[in-house]
């Protein structure tokens, strides 16, 4: 029996959440430490919950990238709360703002999408320069690593250096490659993907997919016409169609983000390069503005280095648990 997707990222053992912990407590580090020299005094277990402190604390996670959208609505829930029942101290508070923060990033869990027959399709997209090919090959190598047959797509026809990154990280994580000459038709080389797949019966296609035509139309064009042709060969496809996101850009990639949402048919978000800022916060503002859950982070440069996303250990990480 084939898993979904979302399926297969529960985490069913202490050891491996405790893993996952220490590795997102490392990646948000710089977030957690500029988040630490500005709420420290917020958060004192001895200072009192005023109206001072909440505000002190919405300048805080404005500054850690939460949005100030996000944070303004966070900080009115929190004043609510205390206006119903006081706020004891500064470790009510944080415990009150982090299941503030963990309710925003669950509140647009997927409907689990039930594979009728393989392959489980998983369409990539986002600009260039965000990490979506690398993250291609990185779910290729998580899957396989889980037992599955996995197969890639290079349908990023239009940059000959995204076919030979992919052609790397194919050889790197033992996955097979379908792929046609620079300038082919993107949609072409997914209807061979797909067919190659059904043949091999192989579980999962994973498709990297271009980030840049001539134009924005052009671009959104031509993923329509993906996520289509993927509809036509495989009836309940594609199963996610993931938006590969730079966490370094901030609050700057949101509108960009927007654009592909409303266009590619995006399901979830992959932050990459969490571990090189200090505004982590984006993933929270991700989930609020763009009413999408983050599935998945990257956390480094190597093969293993791409993490399921999990709410309570991004947050418990963040506020240093």
């Amino acid at each position: 029996m084939i898993q979904t997707l979302f399926g297969s990222l529960k985490e069913d053992s202490e050891p491996k959440k405790k893993g996952l912990l220490d590795r997102m407590k490392q990646a948000v580090s710089r977030t957690r430490e500029s988040l630490e020299e500005r709420i420290d005094s917020v958060l004192s277990l001895t200072r009192t919950v005023d109206e001072a402190a909440l505000e002190d604390l919405e300048m805080s996670l404005i500054a850690s990238d939460i949005g100030v959208t996000t944070a303004t609505e966070i900080v009115t829930a929190l004043r609510e709360r205390a206006k119903r029942q006081q706020i004891r101290d500064g470790a009510e508070l944080k415990d009150l703002l982090k299941e503030q923060l963990k309710a925003i990033l669950d509140e647009h869990q997927p409907t689990e999408k039930v594979v009728a027959a393989p392959p489980e399709v998983i369409l990539m997209v986002g600009v260039n320069g965000t990490g979506k090919t690398t993250t291609s090959g990185k779910l290729a190598a998580y899957f396989h690593a889980q037992g599955k047959t996995v197969l890639l797509c290079a349908a990023d026809t239009f940059r000959a250096a995204a076919i030979e990154q992919l052609e790397v990280w194919s050889e790197r994580s033992g996955v097979e490659l379908i792929k046609s000459r620079q300038g082919g038709d993107p949609s072409a080389v997914l209807f061979d993907a797909v067919q190659a797949a059904k043949a091999r019966g192989t579980d999962m296609l994973i498709v990297d997919t271009a980030g840049r035509l001539h134009t924005k139309n052009n671009l959104m064009s031509e993923l329509d016409k993906m996520r289509r042709t993927t509809e036509r060969l495989v009836p309940d496809g594609p199963h996610a169609v993931l938006l590969v996101m730079d966490a370094t850009t901030g609050q700057n990639g949101l509108q960009q983000a927007k654009l592909f949402t409303e266009s590619a048919g995006v399901t979830g978000i992959v932050l990459t390069k969490l571990d090189g800022t200090a505004k982590g916060g984006i993933a929270v503002a991700i989930a609020r503005e763009l009413q999408l859950p983050v599935r998945y982070v990257g956390v480094g440069e190597t093969i293993d280095d791409l993490l399921p996303f999990d709410s309570g250990v991004f947050v418990d990480s963040l506020l240093n648990s």
